[in-house]
């Protein structure tokens, strides 16, 4: 068989068939049915432990030979192709074989002559009395054949690959073996498609993994690069997604006579979307003209816009929490967009209220939301928290949620903490022994501020 590959040469022996040689009698799967099992069992064992299709393909290739007596095969395709065009993706007189799966376009195309009636004939046949036609396009494949075996192999229930046995000699194969060889052919054909299939997921999941990191490395970057130093307040922060990129923000507004505005936000879902909205938020929030003297404008000015150009169609949300600290008068003036309430542990009285009473609609609901502010003030050595529901949501292993009820109990007791670090310190710890190695479901985000 003269006729050459598309790539003549390759450094890649893994590419490369047997030498030809002169058909042996099949061996191995014709002798008792002991030796025959044994035989399969080889077969199936080195076929498992091929990782890659091409590879299998060739491995495959060899133990075909060894079993069964041929001369040489040619595998076809016409998946994309109109009728009567088909490819050949396989030739045992190839020096070296092209991955079909990686390198389709340059594998030789032909439009008419038996192989195409073969395999558009979409059915199985044995032809122990062939004699090629000079005339045919693929009569260099074909010239010293004359018996051929053509097997289907069937996707979807069309037979859009085949494979072809071919031997040198008339009535060269047993009709009563046939069934089987075909049979065999197919399972093989589905195992390679499975196993390509796998590659290519494999590999278009490693791209995606590849470009969720840059996403999470840019959502990263939009959050503070360090925690404002002064404003009376020591703070302390924590950011955990549960993917490679997330829905959680927070942020510091620097406002005038040493006010620092503190937004805590969280975007409905997880993941790549989550992210891009967070972004989104992050640039509305950074834009909005002087709406952050009043948490209640600014509130009103982001949902104002994410209703209008980035959330109508209704499935994509976002809670917030917004405050103003006014390091003179200790006050904390804040509103709500459906977010978990804050907690604040009083030093002096010593018990943790939540700052829950100007709730309103989450962001990216209804245009028209009002929203209000509320004010309250606070003393030397409280404690401000907050919060994402990923930690009062937090699991364990029994599906137990952490609580809200459990935060406000280690809030107390972790109080008379001389910093905000440690305060959250003590915080993640006693998170992490309640989930005991569950897998974050969602992004988790802290934020503490203790008034100097």
């Amino acid at each position: 068989m003269a006729a050459t590959s598309p790539e003549a040469e390759s450094a890649d022996p893994t590419h490369v068939y047997p030498a030809e040689q002169p058909a042996a009698p099949g061996v191995g799967l014709t002798g008792p049915w002991p030796d025959r099992l044994a035989a399969i069992e080889t077969t199936l064992r080195e076929m498992s432990l091929q990782p890659d299709p091409q590879k299998m393909v060739l491995a495959y290739g060899q133990r075909l030979r060894h079993y069964f007596a041929y001369d040489g095969l040619i595998a076809l395709s016409r998946r994309g192709l109109e009728s009567p065009a088909y490819r050949i993706t396989r030739f045992t007189g190839w020096p070296r074989q092209p991955d079909p799966w990686r390198e389709r376009e340059k594998l030789p195309v032909f439009k008419s002559g038996v192989l195409s009636e073969l395999i558009y004939g979409d059915s199985p046949r044995l032809i122990n009395d062939f004699t090629p036609d000079p005339a045919d396009p693929a009569f260099e494949y074909l010239k010293d054949v004359r018996s051929l075996a053509a097997m289907p192999h069937f996707d979807g229930g069309v037979g859009l690959n085949m494979a072809l046995t071919l031997r040198n000699t008339p009535n060269a194969f047993d009709p009563e073996r046939f069934p089987e060889i075909f049979w065999l052919s197919n399972l093989f054909g589905r195992a390679t498609a499975s196993l390509a299939m796998a590659r290519e997921l494999g590999e278009a999941n490693k791209q995606l993994d590849r470009e969720a990191r840059v996403i999470a490395d840019i959502q990263r970057s939009l959050l503070p690069a360090a925690l404002p130093q002064r404003n009376g307040l020591d703070l302390a922060a924590y950011y955990q997604t549960s993917k490679n990129a997330g829905g959680d923000l927070y942020d510091f507004f620097h406002l005038p006579d040493g006010r620092l505005g503190m937004l805590i936000a969280d975007v409905s879902g997880h993941g790549t979307p989550a992210a891009v909205v967070m972004a989104i938020l992050h640039a509305i929030a950074h834009t909005i003209p002087s709406g952050h003297d009043d948490p209640a404008q600014l509130m009103a000015g982001i949902n104002a816009t994410l209703t209008a150009r980035y959330t109508s169609d209704g499935g994509t949300f976002v809670t917030a929490f917004y405050g103003i600290f006014d390091p003179r008068s200790r006050s904390l003036t804040f509103t709500s967009a459906g977010h978990n309430p804050p907690l604040v542990h009083s030093a002096r009285r010593e018990n943790v209220t939540m700052l829950g009473s100007v709730q309103s609609l989450p962001l990216g609901i209804l245009a028209d939301t009002v929203y209000k502010s509320d004010r309250v003030t606070l003393e030397p050595r409280d404690t401000l928290l907050l919060y994402t529901d990923g930690i009062t949501e937090a699991r364990n292993r029994r599906g137990t949620m952490y609580t809200e009820a459990r935060l406000v109990d280690l809030l107390s007791r972790c109080a008379e903490a001389a910093t905000a670090q440690e305060t959250l310190d003590a915080l993640l710890i006693d998170v992490d022994e309640f989930v005991d190695g569950t897998p974050a479901g969602d992004d988790r985000t802290i934020l503490v501020a203790k008034v100097r």
